[in-house]
């Protein structure tokens, strides 16, 4: 093996891809400014800029308009006027005929009282030019219409130059710019530079992968010839994306792999064993495979690192107790990191009682904590006095130390940031990571976003455990259906959207989004003779503690809150859980919250409470499919297709690049390969030329960061 290092300024790359942009012929300063809105500043920017989308743009005759769908024409001005739609709306309709028929094209635009909003119209549509419209083809009073989204000037005679007829690339815009001035400096720009950017994927891979060229790659997607080339110009760089992202992961975990833990584990049973009868339970077939799965990698000289998957209810906790007996009974203490006090404090709880009387000291550690009661956890962690510490964020301060950490479980890690990870990691050497999610993530992107951890997986339920029954319901028998419970002794969560009224929220959507704060008064009226109590976020820990406490112990019958509950709330006595305003909210979300009930012997429901006109057709699907489906797996499928993995996942927290061409959702099989490809190349089956290594370098080290270096040079 041989090992090199890439400059940050490799001698292949040309000097003119970092010119800035503000000396290219058409932008100047300020133009050059709003591009820097979108992170263009350099060529190289410029040609990384790709269109969102590409538009069939090849012209048409009016005698074979659609409606319904989006087509260019070619056509002549045969007259045109300017009218006002409305107090601040305005349109130009013109008059175009082009042989074969003729129809109206009809601008709209809101007027301003700066400008003329139709000045470049009234420049470039007149009676005896021709011009290239397109648009949506629809049907009006008077036949076949056209509602302009974008036009050229065209030619007036056919032999004075050949006119664009193409696929057109549709970029994302920003005030300021208009595609029409950004497709022609592409036009300019593309052609000449495309040629001067390195090649960021070896050649035998790119042949094996069967994939173009980068600058033809780069070419064919900004300005396809058809959409054959498009589409291979679309493979090429989506690869390039998932590849870079998959190669970065293969790296980071061929380095960890490559340090020792510096600990061992035995299997002794000395408290697994009392354990597993104290649950008074056996374990799933599921459960089963996921600990040993568990066993072998902690036994394993390599430090773990897993991600445990399993949907609402499925019983991940009693399976990262087991491996934090196993530690602990090695002599290792054991972090357990959740994301909020709630849900701390539930694990302390759920954990006192499945431990029993076992021989293990554990303690709760919060940012609610009281000074001296801190002070004492943190000394008997020092001298490894307590084996398991509980917690929140308060874990990650930096005087909170470990005498011999061995595990870490973080639970719903999607709620830490990547820093506030490394920051718990960095309190131990090499220890074993365990990674709890209730959040079902789809195989293709868990495998893309936790591509350097090995995954396990907990489908299906505990023994007993019934569907719990999903549908809409009118306020009025939702409740009347949760007072039939509560006569029953049961208990039941009342869920709104917010805390306080957003105004701005009720004036955006134009309907009433109900709080908590505003309702509890008439929930608590509508049940009298029963105790009901509120809880939310913006709560002090010990009014949040209070308040489930008592939920906890049957004091409470019926508990109004927000989302704040959606995680870690183990209330078997629970049934009836109504959700109001359920489009506010995603469909893993919505599973989560359903997943508080049903986790008992008794019958339960999730009633979705919503009047008729505040869900929209594509809002009342989405609830259907909620309704219709109770695997969280298929109903994360949903929810990815329908928020996109940015918001399903939160692109902060996890640092999950942004794809500018790939598409996480539908690109399954090229995440595949591109993670197939990566590895290999790690584990030195593909040699690299010098020039391929130093192209390859400066695009990880420019994405991921210097520490990421692929150092394989064959």
């Amino acid at each position: 093996m041989t090992y090199a290092v890439a400059s940050d300024k490799p001698a292949f790359v040309q000097e003119d891809l970092a010119t800035p942009v503000q000396f290219l012929k058409g932008v100047g300063p300020s133009k050059a400014q709003v591009l820097e809105k979108v992170d263009v500043r350099t060529v190289e920017d410029l040609l990384l800029y790709f269109p969102r989308e590409h538009q069939d743009r090849r012209v048409v005759l009016i005698h074979d308009a659609v409606p319904g769908q989006k087509m260019a024409f070619r056509c002549e001005v045969n007259a045109v006027d300017f009218l006002r739609s409305g107090k601040m709306l305005g349109q130009a309709r013109a008059r175009l005929s082009d042989g074969s028929a003729e129809f109206d094209a009809i601008w709209f635009k809101r007027l301003s009282f700066k400008y003329d909003v139709f000045s470049a119209v009234k420049r470039d549509v007149v009676p005896g030019r021709r011009i290239l419209v397109y648009g949506a083809v629809e049907m009006g009073e008077n036949g076949v219409e056209l509602k302009v989204e974008d036009y050229e000037p065209s030619f007036a005679k056919a032999t004075e130059g050949k006119e664009p007829e193409r696929i057109v690339p549709v970029y994302p815009l920003t005030e300021g710019i208009s595609n029409s001035w950004l497709r022609s400096l592409m036009s300019r720009v593309v052609p000449s530079s495309s040629a001067k950017m390195a090649d960021p994927l070896p050649a035998a891979l790119r042949q094996k992968q069967q994939l173009p060229e980068y600058a033809q790659a780069l070419r064919s997607f900004h300005f396809p010839a058809s959409w054959a080339e498009r589409d291979k110009a679309r493979e090429r760089l989506a690869f390039d994306e998932f590849f870079l992202l998959e190669l970065a992961l293969a790296i980071n975990r061929n380095e960890r792999d490559q340090q020792p833990k510096g600990f061992s584990y035995g299997i002794h049973k000395n408290l697994l064993s009392p354990f597993r009868k104290k649950l008074g339970f056996d374990f799933t077939p599921a459960q089963t495979r996921v600990i040993n799965e568990i066993f072998r990698d902690l036994q394993r000289p390599m430090p773990m690192n897993r991600l445990l998957q399993g949907d609402v209810g499925s019983g991940k906790t009693v399976v990262a107790l087991s491996a934090a007996l196993l530690a602990i009974e090695n002599g290792l203490q054991v972090a357990f990191l959740a994301p909020t006090e709630i849900l701390a404090e539930q694990h302390a709880l759920s954990i006192a009682r499945m431990f029993g009387n076992l021989p293990v000291a554990t303690s709760l550690l919060t940012g609610s904590t009281p000074k001296p009661e801190r002070k004492r956890i943190l000394s008997n962690l020092r001298d490894q006095k307590i084996q398991l510490l509980i917690g929140t964020h308060a874990i990650l301060n930096d005087d909170v130390s470990f005498q011999k950490l061995g595990l870490v479980i973080i639970d719903e890690q999607h709620r830490f940031g990547v820093r506030q990870r490394a920051r718990l990691l960095a309190k131990a050497g090499q220890p074993d990571v365990l990674i709890m999610t209730a959040t079902p993530i789809p195989r293709t992107l868990a495998l893309t976003i936790y591509g350097d951890l090995d995954v396990s997986i907990i489908d299906g339920s505990p023994v007993g455990r019934e569907p719990i029954k999903t549908f809409f319901s009118p306020e009025t028998p939702a409740l009347a259906q949760i007072e039939a419970e509560l006569v029953q002794g049961r208990q039941a969560y009342v869920v709104f959207p917010l805390v306080e009224e957003s105004e701005s929220l009720s004036k955006k959507s134009g309907k009433i989004v109900q709080a908590a704060t505003k309702e509890f008064e008439r929930i608590q009226k509508r049940f009298p003779g029963y105790s009901v109590a509120l809880l939310h976020g913006q709560m002090s820990s010990e009014e949040k503690k209070s308040a489930m406490d008592r939920f906890r112990s049957g004091a409470i019958s019926v508990l109004v809150a927000t989302p704040v509950i959606e995680v870690g709330i183990d209330v078997p006595n629970a049934t009836r859980i109504a959700i109001y305003n359920p489009e506010r909210f995603g469909l893993s979300q919505l599973h989560q919250l359903r997943g508080r009930v049903g986790r008992g012997p008794h019958s339960s429901a999730c009633l979705l409470i919503h009047e008729a006109d505040t869900v929209n057709e594509a809002g009342g699907d989405r609830l259907a499919i909620f309704c219709a489906v109770q695997d969280g797996f298929r109903l994360a499928e949903e929810d990815l297709k329908l928020r996109g993995p940015g918001e399903f996942i939160g692109e902060a927290q996890h640092g999950l690049p942004f794809f500018r061409v790939g598409d996480l959702i539908k690109d399954g099989l090229l995440v595949s390969r591109s993670r197939e490809a990566a590895r290999s190349l790690v584990a030195g089956e593909l040699s690299l030329t010098l020039k391929e290594f130093a192209a390859l370098n400066r695009v990880l080290q420019k994405r991921f960061g210097t520490k990421l270096q692929l150092s394989r040079v064959g």
